[in-house]
């Protein structure tokens, strides 16, 4: 294991990916649902130290944030803007829509083409941007045809208010058909060290060429507990262990674009952190088969 960067912008070390073929960004971003409130509902606890965090993401080479409009709902949106507009020219901001709020960890999936057009148009609103470089659909609805979900963010972006299309939460089959609708240039499932049930996802993501964004990618925290089975490899290495969990993550496929979030400075500094580990092959291996 080697560190292979200068420390002052540690997530320039991850790498680099082109989001649709014509968006530089550092694989290694950062997520902004831990903001907000308990239940990702309401404002978060601390207003002034959310915003040192996105300010202090940015210092630290993150030019790709991850949001959505449930996440507060509209809190997180609303933060960006306070703490980062306007956005610097290499700044992405990908926000979603498709889940609607009905309480503290409610959130039913809604994706009437009239719903899904109005969040895109308060989301460029709340973000105060012109045109949404990545929009996700958060859920395939599947109360509705989903050609007719895709087919009004393909609508957007024939409009100039969308640059790019991603889905979240889908499987191969899904993005295939999606594909048949509009181009795809990212996917966001759940996925870590610990759970990689969206391996088959991940495999024919690099061979496509598409984004692939890990949700949970420190499955909050489980990874770097007491008796973690990163903890052991991680004394080995002077390195926390969510470090190695996103070392690994970084190592395991080029078009993997890891955004941990956390509502703390420190923490952020300390995930950031782990773009500079460099894993050998063994142990990439060792951590593959402690993950288990």
């Amino acid at each position: 294991m080697t560190d292979t960067t200068d420390t002052t912008r540690p997530a320039a070390a991850s790498g680099t990916f082109r989001i649709g073929g014509d968006i530089e960004i550092n694989r290694l971003g950062y997520g902004t649902m831990q903001l907000t409130g308990p239940g990702v509902w309401g404002p978060p606890k601390d207003h002034d130290e959310a915003i040192r965090v996105l300010k202090r993401a940015v210092e630290l080479g993150v030019n790709f944030f991850d949001t959505a409009d449930s996440y507060g709902p509209y809190v997180a949106e609303e933060l960006l803007h306070e703490a980062l507009h306007p956005y610097g020219d290499d700044v992405l901001i990908a926000t979603k829509a498709g889940l609607t709020r009905t309480g503290p960890n409610e959130w039913p999936p809604v994706g009437r083409p009239e719903y899904l057009r109005q969040e895109a148009e308060m989301s460029l609103r709340r973000l105060g941007l012109e045109r949404i470089d990545l929009f996700q659909l958060h859920r395939i609805d599947p109360k509705v045809p989903l050609e007719d979900q895709v087919g009004e963010l393909k609508k957007l972006q024939d409009e100039g208010k969308i640059r790019h299309i991603g889905l979240s939460e889908v499987g191969v089959d899904d993005v295939k058909a999606a594909q048949e609708i509009a181009t795809i240039v990212s996917v966001q499932n759940l996925y870590n060290l610990t759970d990689r049930s969206a391996e088959e996802l991940l495999d024919w993501s690099t061979e496509q060429g598409i984004g692939f964004i890990p949700w949970f990618p420190l499955a909050t925290g489980k990874l770097t507990g007491e008796g973690s089975p990163l903890t052991e490899l991680a004394k080995q290495h002077d390195a926390s262990p969510s470090q190695l969990a996103l070392a690994w993550l970084l190592k395991r496929s080029p078009v993997m674009l890891p955004i941990p979030g956390t509502s703390s400075v420190d923490h952020l500094e300390d995930n950031l952190a782990g773009a500079t580990i460099e894993l050998t092959d063994d142990e990439f291996a060792a951590l593959s088969k402690a993950g288990e």
